[in-house]
């Protein structure tokens, strides 16, 4: 049988008298996943014996759920793609993904992309598993992103988002010099009219947090650090372009190309409590060359 999904615990005397779904429940699995384990090949096991959701648990029973195997997406291509793997593990994975290169694929660009490179990793090395990203960066950023393994881990993921506890700080280049070191933005975010992809504030988008910090000023650019309260697309680039500061190399949110061919920006950090081995987890990438050689530029003038 192929290797599946699977959770165990050992139930202690606050859990003894509870129904394996009340328990269930607890652990956050949904009701879809129950329905998937129940109706596509997935497993409850207390005592190595399978049982239903109806089971009540007693003190010191191993409970397991084996969850059904998952199909790859075939929408997405497997492909041999290099990845720069920062951290691993049967949950999750933690990469940085070059600029250039899309989360997922796009009609422009249906191949390279990050899901399929994932897809090749884990036909490579045996895991039967499609794409999850929980934490996705547009085609040119750079940067840190957070995968899950599975669906069940994505959907933990998701709820972590909701409530703030998933935590990126981004480092950037803005035109011109700001004002003010410190600072949050908070403007709504919404689609611009006639266009699939632009972004811009406006009073019937959707709530927008941006937290920024002066790392050092230059000639013509400042050095920012960033830490993002919503995740709502294209948001630093449209809170930045707002202020009247776009990012260096964002030309479609009116910043200066003359340093850099894509918008200089980089997720240098993500921090999260692991949702398994309840551990703070924090990883770090320093940013690329494209945005290192802008500094020498200034240096050089």
């Amino acid at each position: 049988m192929e290797a599946r999904f699977k959770l165990n615990w050992i139930i202690d005397k606050s859990s003894a008298g509870l129904l394996v779904k009340e328990f269930l429940k607890q652990e956050e699995i949904s009701r879809i996943a129950l329905t998937d384990i129940k109706f596509r090949g997935g497993f409850i096991l207390v005592n190595n014996e399978e049982v239903n959701v109806r089971y009540k648990l007693n003190e010191g029973d191993s409970l397991s759920v084996i969850f059904p195997a998952e199909i790859p997406s075939e929408g997405v291509m497997a492909e041999n793609i290099p990845l720069t793997i920062l951290y691993e593990d049967e949950f999750l994975l933690v990469v940085n993904k070059p600029a250039m290169m899309n989360t997922i694929p796009s009609r422009e660009h249906p191949k390279g992309s990050l899901a399929n490179a994932l897809v090749g990793y884990y036909q490579r090395v045996g895991i039967q598993a499609t794409s999850h990203i929980v934490t996705r960066l547009d085609r040119d950023t750079s940067g840190i992103v957070l995968i899950a393994k599975h669906r069940h881990v994505h959907h933990l993921f998701s709820k972590m988002q909701q409530n703030g506890l998933v935590k990126r700080t981004y480092e950037a280049f803005a035109s011109g010099i700001l004002e003010v070191d410190n600072g949050t933005i908070i403007e709504p975010i919404g689609r611009k009219q006639d266009s699939i992809i632009e972004r811009e504030v406006r009073a019937d988008g959707q709530y927008a947090c941006t937290h920024y910090k002066v790392i050092k000023s230059y000639s013509t650019f400042t050095h920012l650090e960033l830490r993002l309260e919503t995740g709502r697309t294209h948001q630093i680039r449209v809170h930045m372009s707002f202020l009247g500061h776009p990012l260096l190399g964002d030309d479609l949110y009116g910043g200066d190309t003359s340093l850099i061919k894509r918008q200089a920006l980089h997720c240098k950090k993500i921090q999260f409590l692991h949702p398994f081995y309840k551990k703070d987890m924090s990883f770090s990438a320093p940013p690329p060359e494209d945005m290192n050689r802008i500094l020498e530029a200034d240096l050089l003038e």
